[in-house]
């Protein structure tokens, strides 16, 4: 089924009076003898044959006996008809609202390939809201204008909420195309001790297989999503429903330390805090809470307290760094960042070769 976001409005539009005057033709009748033989007004049939009167179901069936298409023909061609209409005409009405186009990160929702470019600007606010899932800007301001899920921000950058929105919108969208079973506690702390020896693989192609795969199983959804410019999300995690649970990475910083801090941050979440709940990462306010919480957790999931104390007296070297990582099993870049954190190695001078750096690949090309 055609919808109206993958639809070209046309520049015109057929009633259903063009194939009776075509069907007339055929049969050489005038105007005025196919009213006498439907039992209609010379008005009325003009008014039916130049769209101005609906073609009923009364007319269909009258149609019927009169030029011998059956009647479920004429009503199709009539609800053709008025949908063209309707369409012209919203295409028409969103095209005055294109300025919207102008809140959203279009140029780079169009080069991920997460919309259609449209010349029209009416299919393209269409376009827009087919990609949202909603029927109007106001619904969308009501529902991604804001944030809708926890994620975590840097708290350095103004949040935007219509880029974040855009971000949140194509995670839900994958995420549904993942067949998630429904959530199983067990299974998901299963796969978390799963996800931190994957840590140690290096290439993306080897572990984000795995990840989804063994998260899908336990109900969770996992998807990796570029953020468009003005997105500073990391990550997000929220519940689609009360069997799956989805979490979202951007790759925002692009090394191995953020991206699996910010999957077990995430994973804190889903495991520690409600179903009804949502978070929005704030270094002050009603949220401080949760997020220590999912810091904590993701901590403890990848350097367990019982080692991390050991981290104070680590050798800063590179031999004593990847000795560490082999010891608890985890990548060396992650007990590199883990140290930059706590202020035992600086962040930008040291030792940052033992970290992996991934790219989108439309960065590569």
């Amino acid at each position: 089924m055609t919808d109206l976001a993958h639809t070209t409005a046309p520049d015109w539009v057929s009633p259903p009076g063009d194939t009776i005057l075509d069907r007339l033709e055929e049969l050489g009748w005038s105007q005025k003898e196919l009213a006498e033989r439907l039992g209609y007004t010379t008005k009325h049939v003009s008014q039916l044959l130049n769209g101005k009167a609906a073609l009923t179901e009364d007319t269909a069936l009258r149609l019927e006996h009169t030029l011998g298409s059956r009647a479920r023909f004429w009503l199709e061609r009539e609800a053709q008809y008025r949908e063209a209409i309707a369409r012209r005409q919203e295409l028409d009405a969103l095209a005055a609202q294109k300025s919207w186009l102008t809140a959203l990160p279009l140029s780079d929702m169009l080069k991920f390939g997460w919309l259609r470019r449209c010349s029209h600007k009416g299919q393209q606010v269409a376009e827009c809201l087919n990609f949202f899932g909603v029927a109007t800007i106001d619904a969308w301001r009501e529902r991604y204008a804001e944030y809708g899920a926890a994620f975590r921000a840097s708290a350095a950058f103004e949040k935007d909420g219509p880029a974040v929105g855009a971000w949140l919108r194509q995670a839900e969208r994958l995420a549904c195309e993942i067949d998630c079973k429904p959530f199983n506690k067990a299974a998901f702390k299963a796969a978390l001790a799963e996800a931190r020896t994957l840590t140690r693989e290096t290439d993306p192609a080897a572990f984000v297989p795995r990840l989804v795969e063994t998260c899908r199983v336990a109900g969770v959804a996992v998807v990796l999503v570029p953020a468009p410019r003005g997105c500073p999300v990391s990550g997000a995690a929220q519940w689609l429903g009360t069997e799956r649970a989805m979490i979202a990475l951007s790759l925002r910083h692009k090394s191995n330390d953020h991206l699996w801090f910010s999957f077990f941050h995430e994973a804190g979440h889903i495991a520690l805090h409600s179903k009804k709940m949502q978070f929005v990462d704030v270094t002050k306010g009603f949220d401080g809470e949760y997020e220590d919480e999912a810091d904590a957790f993701a901590m403890d999931s990848l350097i367990p307290g019982g080692a991390a104390p050991e981290l104070k007296t680590l050798p800063v070297s590179e031999d004593s760094i990847r000795w560490f990582a082999d010891e608890i099993g985890i990548a060396p870049g992650i007990v590199l960042g883990r140290m930059q954190k706590e202020g035992l190695v600086p962040w930008k001078t040291h030792l940052n070769s033992l970290k992996v750096r991934y790219q989108w690949h439309h960065e590569a090309a």
